[in-house]
């Protein structure tokens, strides 16, 4: 019974993490409302991809950010920019994997040089990069995160608000 738990509850986290929706937004200006909310919450956008090793090397710490602010207003959309057939299915499969619990979407627009400078006109379009606002600031960060930087800089956001 000991090791059946363990398992059980594998099961039930993986099938949670499969069953959540992943929106794919083909052009940014379907996706850019994420980018602009005026609330009382500060918003933590991650632009990453399946195939990017350093956005891999910082997935733990959003997931760790986001069990630390789970009952404050701040929330986490890991925007993946994966592309070519499959997409969802692979991005999926990643979650899966790496046990993600945070808001996917999927912004698959082709035209990034289009739309680049709209997230930021300091993102070069290199990944990782995060863009972290609340109504009353935004910054743009072209790097590799530790939790401990994401912490400290979402607690500055929030003392502002």
């Amino acid at each position: 019974m000991k090791i059946l738990l363990p398992i059980w509850f594998s099961m039930l986290l993986a099938a949670h993490v499969s069953a959540q929706k992943v929106p794919v937004y083909e052009n940014f200006d379907d996706f850019q409302g994420i980018l602009h909310q005026n609330n009382d919450t500060t918003y933590v956008i991650n632009f990453w991809a399946t195939y990017c090793a350093p956005c891999i090397e910082e997935m733990p710490a959003f997931r760790k950010l986001e069990n630390h602010y789970e009952d404050q207003p701040v929330e986490i959309v890991l925007t993946s920019l994966d592309f070519g057939s499959n997409v969802k299915e692979r991005v999926r499969s990643f979650m899966e994997k790496h046990n993600i619990q945070s808001r996917v979407v999927i912004l698959d627009d082709p035209d990034a040089n289009s739309w680049i400078d709209k997230v930021s006109d300091k993102w070069s379009g290199a990944l990782p990069g995060t863009l972290i606002y609340n109504q009353n600031s935004r910054e743009f960060y072209e790097k590799t995160f530790t939790y401990n930087e994401l912490q400290q800089i979402v607690q500055s956001k929030m003392k502002e608000l």
